[in-house]
């Protein structure tokens, strides 16, 4: 079975979201163990994940030497993201597989994602990332052509475009490379948002692509069986935090759909999750399961977590 593996940016912080050199080391040695426990049971195995918290680090040296050096643009920060996770989730799997004596090989993929220049998401960025800063330190990084919105008492915070990801652009060399017996880790945060040129070319473009959403669109392009989507929850939940809160298990799209439009998934944390699992299984997928990492062997199976499957 092939299944997509999409790790969260948080996954790769410690327990107080720190993203330290260490902490990031020690919790890819964390998340790579339960990779290495489904590679056990044969599966092929693509991974991709969230870079979050290592692109907040980023824009705090770009805010920091503002005054001295340009900026790096958001799509070089994704790039470097995906390099430097790459690196460490290879070592830490390469690690865990030969605590298990299993003869995998492992590769990692700086991965672009295809958006389209005129996304509305570009007229109007509306996605904030980085942390808040006083207005005449803003105002260094708007000469430098960013966009930034004052958000009263806390400050000012910069916001970007989070465009439609169309197709992911080096899809065929993770197919290859699976097909090789390759572990592939791909398309990090999800992917580096390029646009096309009429003559074909491809250009980085300062934008942020949803990471569940690229996982689903990676999922389906590599012809993934089962999408994964591992969280810090079991399950998805109904009327979180009511006391009628109530685990999510196996939902037909339909059903999952219903349940989204009602609300109960918030947009900045479970929603985007729901939305790439049901957009998975719309497009072909056997099912997308959403857990926790200790549990995805199980969910492989289709024995734990919310489980949405066609109709």
């Amino acid at each position: 079975m092939k299944v997509l593996l999409a790790l969260g940016g948080n996954a790769m912080t410690n327990a107080d979201g720190r993203a330290r050199p260490e902490d990031q080391i020690a919790a890819a040695q964390t998340a790579m163990a339960a990779v290495a426990d489904l590679l056990e049971h044969d599966h092929d195995v693509v991974i991709t994940h969230g870079n979050g918290p290592q692109v907040g680090n980023l824009l705090v040296k770009n805010e920091l030497a503002a005054s001295v050096v340009p900026p790096v643009p958001l799509d070089w920060c994704g790039a470097q993201t995906q390099g430097t996770l790459g690196f460490v989730l290879m070592n830490a799997l390469d690690h865990a597989l030969a605590v298990r004596a299993l003869d995998r090989r492992t590769a990692a993929v700086v991965t672009r994602a295809l958006v389209a220049s005129d996304d509305p998401g570009f007229t109007h960025p509306t996605k904030p990332i980085g942390r808040f800063l006083p207005a005449e330190e803003a105002a260094v990084l708007v000469e430098h052509g960013e966009t930034w919105e004052d958000r009263g008492e806390k400050g000012w915070r910069r916001v970007v475009a989070s465009p439609e990801p169309l197709r992911i652009v080096d899809a065929p060399a993770v197919q290859a490379l699976v097909a090789a017996g390759f572990v592939v880790i791909a398309n990090g945060g999800g992917g580096i948002p390029v646009v096309q040129a009429p003559d074909g070319s491809l250009r980085g473009v300062e934008a942020v692509i949803d990471k569940d959403l690229g996982a689903a669109l990676l999922a389906r392009s590599v012809d993934a069986d089962v999408l994964v989507v591992a969280t810090d929850v079991p399950q998805a939940v109904l009327r979180w935090g009511t006391p009628d809160a109530e685990p999510l298990g196996t939902v037909t799209l339909t059903q999952m759909r219903k349940l989204a439009a009602e609300g109960h998934f918030a947009s900045g944390s479970m929603g985007p999750k729901v939305d790439a699992a049901c957009r998975f299984v719309e497009q072909g997928g056997t099912r997308a399961v959403i857990t926790s990492l200790d549990h995805i062997v199980d969910a492989v199976s289709g024995d734990f977590g919310t489980v949405v499957v066609s109709d």
